[in-house]
């Protein structure tokens, strides 16, 4: 694979590149390394399988990945996972995460999985830590946290330190390539900036885009009817879906449509399959789509009707996280001792 055809199928599918120029120089070498940071909080969901999906490309163009488990960001960030909640969390992250990678065609073996209590109370790090908070103001570490961490008038300290944490993660764990959705940009914007000075180059940036929520707007965690969960059964996939806001015609903000390009489309592609949608022939008959332009172009032109689309969108959703559901129907304690509110008592 040339340099070319490894810099289109890493940037694929992505929010934004910084830059592109520097990463076909990295893709010159034949085996940079990439990492992307999960702090496992709440459970995973369908948002996290559009950025999970993005490492199998990476592992095809030849990267070295890394993932880690950030388990003292979960409980930095306003103790979103208690204390004693944080391996039972991150155990249960570390499989969800290699049933998404299997689930998008690639060997979960080829990525590597690191945990942040393995390197992040090691002496070096503490002092090199300690080294950026007195050279970091307060008002700087807020602006680059403010899409990921919980903020307020009085925010924790834990915040404050959780983007100097990430940022040298990237050097501890010698990251070329920085991965995340979009909401991690001001984090990595302040790596570029501190680590020249700490020993270690600016990480060229990757992002991934922010799906919408299904019931409009933006997803939200705590908001069940606004995304698909790594759990739901087929039934429930498609309740969520046939629900969801998809009006004729728009794009702008459409969960539905998203989940399509960003989750569903990326899978086919690789498979070399269409997109069919199932239409009686008084309707019309099915219609196969190809590319996802020509699907959004039908969709706007009101040829394809929403109700027609959240049909074949549901069982595709579902086929996507099917294995993935049976994985983690494999290790139902790991969510029972994870998530001990919702599943301790099934």
């Amino acid at each position: 694979m040339n340099t070319a055809d490894r810099v289109d199928l890493v940037t694929r599918y992505t929010e934004e590149v910084i830059t592109e120029e520097e990463l076909a120089e990295l893709l010159d070498d034949e085996s940079p390394s990439a990492y992307i940071g999960y702090a496992p909080t709440g459970e995973m969901h369908i948002g996290h399988f559009t950025t999970m999906r993005k490492l199998a490309d990476f592992v095809r163009a030849g990267l070295d990945v890394t993932v880690l488990i950030a388990d003292l960001h979960a409980h930095l960030d306003d103790e979103k996972s208690p204390f004693e909640l944080l391996d039972a969390r991150a155990a249960y992250y570390e499989v969800a995460i290699e049933g998404m990678i299997a689930a998008a065609g690639a060997d979960p073996d080829d990525v590597e999985f690191v945990r942040g209590t393995d390197f992040q109370l090691d002496e070096e790090y503490t002092l090199e830590m300690y080294r950026m908070a007195a050279e970091t103001t307060i008002a700087r570490s807020q602006r680059a946290a403010s899409e990921v961490v919980r903020e307020s008038e009085s925010p924790n300290l834990g915040g404050l330190i959780y983007p100097l944490m990430q940022s040298l993660d990237v050097k501890a764990l010698e990251a070329d390539i920085a991965y995340g959705g979009i909401d991690q940009r001001g984090i990595y914007m302040l790596s570029r900036e501190i680590l020249p000075d700490h020993g270690w180059h600016e990480p060229v940036c990757l992002f991934a885009p922010l799906l919408s929520g299904l019931s409009g707007g933006k997803m939200s965690a705590s908001d069940e009817t606004s995304k698909v969960n790594l759990t739901d059964d087929p039934e429930s996939v498609a309740e969520k879906i046939n629900d969801a806001y998809c009006p004729m015609g728009e794009v702008e903000g459409n969960g539905v449509l998203e989940y399509v390009e960003y989750l569903v489309w990326p899978i086919l592609d690789e498979r070399g399959e269409p997109f069919v949608v199932e239409r009686p022939d008084e309707y019309g008959g099915d219609l196969t789509y190809d590319t996802y332009e020509d699907l959004e172009a039908d969709f706007v032109s009101q040829e394809l009707h929403p109700a027609d689309l959240k049909t074949a969108a549901a069982d595709y959703i579902d086929g996507v996280i099917a294995p993935v559901r049976e994985r983690l129907a494999e290790h139902d304690d790991l969510l029972a001792e994870a998530y001990p509110e919702k599943y301790g008592d099934e």
